[in-house]
């Protein structure tokens, strides 16, 4: 079976029981003890009230919201050697990632026609989120009752996953990660939480503030640049464990970088898929202007989504590279470029 042969996930409720069990017990009192202890900022999105705040938690700043589901993944999730994880920095081509890996796993099992999934269904429906489903459930119970092979995605950093998802022993899962260019992973993050402040009526905040937020390292599960080395150094060390994408690549060399994720995933085109054209129809099907005009993901279904913090339509702006030009001035590029260089030095990570 493959991993999604369904059209929504299943909800993540769990039975009473589970949530008295004792492992997840001691889960919850060490984080009702740290929580307090923790610094925390409210700079992005925060109401002065306690929500929208960040956390740091292991020198990461993460929504203090999630730091629950972290800490469970941490004591209580049991990978398959079958899992397939992406793993994202905020802002950095999730949505489209999700979709085109959806579609290469899957693609055996839906025809590219009116009835695929990605065509009525936002991909964050189609794949769980990891952190946000046992946040939301309280417990992993829901993530066990998913088929093998499991297609998860998550914001998490490398080192908060616990070894036995990230040793390169053959039981460990598989990463897909995708990095991008940090000058428009800011203005595309500025973009982003300016509209869930608009939600809850609260002012724009200045892009010069936000601009010294994300350089501090004080931004959505930032510092941007750890976040990134972490998995690149896991790359260098396990590339059969991790497969590191950039985005400005993938957006250049689409149909080469949906070969080389079949390819990672053991899930390699055949001669026959080839001249088929499926490699050409994922990449139609997942482009940045398909999705994002489908009826799904540009109206809100109120009775779908209600509750949801983030609407389908928040999850597509333009997807373009370069677009930090109309934002940032010379010298904020300037800034961002050299602190690029200097986190980056001696590791062979770049952007040029």
């Amino acid at each position: 079976m493959s991993c999604s042969e369904i059209s929504q996930l299943p909800s993540t409720d769990i039975k009473e029981e589970e949530k008295l069990d004792e492992g997840y017990q001691k889960t919850y009192q060490k984080f009702d003890e740290i929580y307090p202890t923790l610094p925390k900022r409210d700079d992005w999105w925060g109401d002065g009230l306690g929500a929208g705040q960040f956390v740091q938690y292991q020198g990461f700043w993460i929504p203090s919201g999630a730091l629950r589901g972290v800490m469970l993944i941490h004591d209580h999730f049991k990978p398959r050697p079958t899992d397939i994880i992406l793993s994202t920095s905020p802002k950095c081509g999730t949505t489209w990632l999700r979709a085109l890996i959806f579609a290469v796993i899957n693609r055996n099992s839906y025809h590219f026609d009116d009835n695929h999934p990605l065509l009525s269904s936002n991909p964050q429906d189609l794949v769980a989120f990891l952190e946000g489903h046992i946040q939301q459930g309280g417990s992993t119970s829901f993530l066990e009752t998913l088929p093998s092979p499991r297609f998860l995605s998550t914001h998490l950093p490398f080192s908060f996953f616990p070894n036995s998802m990230t040793s390169s022993a053959a039981s460990a899962c598989r990463f897909v990660y995708i990095c991008r260019d940090p000058k428009d992973a800011f203005v595309s993050m500025w973009h982003f939480m300016n509209k869930l402040r608009a939600r809850q009526e609260m002012p724009p905040l200045p892009i010069e503030h936000a601009f010294d937020l994300f350089c501090t390292g004080v931004s959505l599960n930032g510092p941007f640049w750890d976040h990134h080395l972490g998995f690149w150094k896991a790359s260098l060390e396990s590339p059969n464990m991790v497969l590191f994408l950039k985005y400005e690549h993938v957006k250049r060399e689409t149909s080469a970088s949906v070969r080389k994720i079949g390819e990672f995933l053991d899930l390699p085109f055949s001669a026959e898929e080839e001249n088929e054209g499926i490699v050409e129809k994922i990449v139609h099907l997942c482009s940045f202007e398909n999705l994002s005009n489908l009826d799904v993901n540009k109206n809100v279904n109120e009775e779908k989504q209600r509750g949801h913090l983030i609407k389908n339509p928040e999850f597509f702006r333009k997807g373009q590279v370069g677009d930090w030009m109309n934002h940032l001035t010379h010298e904020m590029a300037k800034v961002l470029d050299q602190i690029t260089k200097e986190n980056f030095q001696g590791t062979g990570l770049n952007f040029d």
